[in-house]
């Protein structure tokens, strides 16, 4: 019994066996000053998607599932989400090196 002991003391002290797994960064969300976004519930055609310095943004809509829906590249603060059925979405906004993550309700 003691033989088997000190094998697989030998195995799991051997650096050789360990396994290492890579540590990833968390990605820091620098927040969009002055995001709005309305009317949320949406229920026509448009969402408005305003911010403090009004730049050009990329908007990617998601499923609750994770699939991505819509994207769009915004010059101005309107976006066409005629196309969403009713439901629950997660939209990502990126504005420079700003980005948000909200949800949007859609009826």
């Amino acid at each position: 019994m003691y033989p088997l002991m000190i094998i697989g003391l030998l195995l799991f002290a051997n650096p050789a066996f360990a396994q290492v797994s890579p540590v990833e960064t968390p990605v820091k969300e620098v927040p969009i000053e002055g995001l709005s976004i309305f009317p949320n519930p949406a229920s026509g055609q448009k969402v408005y998607i305003n911010t403090k310095d009004g730049k050009a943004k990329k908007v990617e809509i998601y499923n609750v599932l994770g699939n991505a829906i819509l994207s769009a590249q915004l010059i101005g603060n309107e976006l066409n989400i005629s196309t969403l059925e009713p439901g629950v979405y997660i939209m990502k906004i990126q504005e420079g090196k700003s980005t948000a993550t909200r949800k949007l309700v859609v009826r």
